[in-house]
């Protein structure tokens, strides 16, 4: 499947000024069942057709006879459709089948079929055989009947294949289907590079998606102040990310003074005080299950910035600044960690893990590592249009009293880089370097 040609600049459908709501809630047709935040500006039949027509393109050259989807961001990605999604990124209970060229059928959570059977992609829904079967030490029970239930959609729809894909499972349900004659194969990897490049509905979901993670970046900037927690702050980013359609926080990195170094530390109930450091990362899932992923530091007045403070920020704003100068379409993984802005030496052992990586649905492909890094984490590859990248940079000294940590999420596209997130750097930090 060819890559859908899209214009990044064009814009002009989308109601930024009024976040993620709209009007037609009860429009079924548009597909925004899920809450009256959803977009109207987003095709939401055509996101899901294109999208899972790009999974059943990469299926059938590589020979898959069926693929089995056990994770949410997969199953969202491939229909449309999501079910106690927290529940089930723990709990392996609804699955779906998709074959090639039939019927996309989902075995779920009993009592829950009509969540997801109104959408156009899901043709049928049966019982899971795998309800509770962890919790109720039956999995060497149910492994039989869920592989004897797959093996015969696998004969009826596989089109003579036995090579079944499976993203995500316990080896109990792996080595079952082995025993019905089936080439079980890990397919995460394969499927998160088919989402890696975006089609021009899913750019739409991201950038909307963006317009409520920098609302809820700004009601935390706004709440800033000497006496509140960090616990505080981390709630008023939540609420309004809910309030705007958004639907869950990945992390919880919202951190003040010296908490900020090293970085990841979680948000406690530490109390901010003047003249301190708050430092966040949005990690927002949004409109349509879109990851929105920038980050930001601020600082708590009064009075103004330490001369260390500035440094810090103008150096992290430096590298964000120039890595995202770098990004071209068809630039190597390995050009981009060459090419990178060079950290200093103090700095050097904090550095953040990546200095980019893909966005989507969430943290996704590609990796690109730093180029000491790459033979550990890095992989080979091309920078293509339409994909999505995070720029990160984090700079604190180890034994540092604090840290500055910025991103920015930007688009590839064919004349270069294209910035999504568009929340302002604060120009009383910008200052000069130690």
């Amino acid at each position: 499947m060819s890559v859908v040609k899209f214009d990044p600049d064009d814009v002009s459908d989308i109601d930024f000024a009024a976040k993620m709501r709209h009007p037609m809630a009860e429009d079924a047709s548009n597909g925004m069942w899920f809450s009256d935040t959803e977009p109207s500006s987003v095709d939401a039949p055509k996101l899901r057709a294109e999208r899972l027509a790009k999974l059943r393109a990469w299926m059938a050259k590589a020979q898959y006879g069926g693929m089995l989807l056990f994770d949410p961001y997969n199953q969202r990605y491939a229909t449309g459709t999501r079910n106690m999604f927290g529940y089930f990124l723990r709990n392996s209970t609804r699955y779906f089948f998709i074959s090639a060229e039939g019927p996309v059928i989902l075995f779920d959570y009993p009592q829950s079929y009509h969540v997801s059977t109104c959408v156009d992609t899901v043709a049928e829904a049966r019982p899971s055989q795998l309800v509770w079967s962890s919790v109720s030490g039956k999995d060497q029970e149910t492994a039989g009947p869920f592989a004897a239930q797959i093996a015969d959609l696998m004969r009826e729809h596989g089109g003579g294949s036995k090579k079944i894909g499976m993203d995500r499972c316990s080896h109990i349900q792996a080595l079952a289907l082995i025993k019905h004659g089936l080439e079980v194969r890990d397919c995460q990897g394969e499927i998160l590079a088919v989402r890696a490049v975006k089609t021009a509905e899913e750019i739409k979901c991201l950038q909307i998606s963006m317009t409520g993670a920098e609302s809820a970046v700004a009601a935390v900037r706004q709440a800033i102040r000497p006496g509140i927690s960090e616990n505080e702050l981390f709630a008023v980013m939540y609420q309004e990310v809910i309030r705007l359609g958004g639907e869950f926080i990945e992390t919880r990195l919202l951190t003040s003074g010296q908490r900020t170094n090293p970085w990841f530390n979680e948000t406690s109930g530490r109390i901010v005080r003047p003249g301190e450091l708050v430092a966040l990362d949005t990690d927002m899932i949004g409109c349509f299950g879109y990851y929105s992923d920038f980050s930001r530091t601020f600082r708590c007045g009064p009075g103004k910035p330490t001369g260390y403070q500035r440094a810090l920020y103008r150096m992290s704003y430096d590298q964000i600044q120039h890595n995202i100068g770098i990004i071209q379409p068809g630039l190597t993984f390995r050009e981009l960690a060459d090419k990178a802005w060079k950290i200093p030496e103090r700095f050097v052992d904090q550095r953040y893990t990546s200095v980019m990586h893909g966005v989507g649905m969430h943290g996704e492909t590609p990796f690109i590592a730093h180029a000491m890094d790459f033979a550990t984490y890095g992989r080979e590859g091309r920078l293509e249009p339409g994909m999505v990248v995070s720029v990160e940079s984090y700079i604190g000294e180890k034994g540092g009293r604090e840290g500055v940590k910025l991103e920015e999420e930007v688009l590839v596209t064919e004349n270069g880089p294209k910035i999504i997130s568009r929340f302002p750097f604060e120009d009383e930090l910008l200052g000069t370097e130690i």
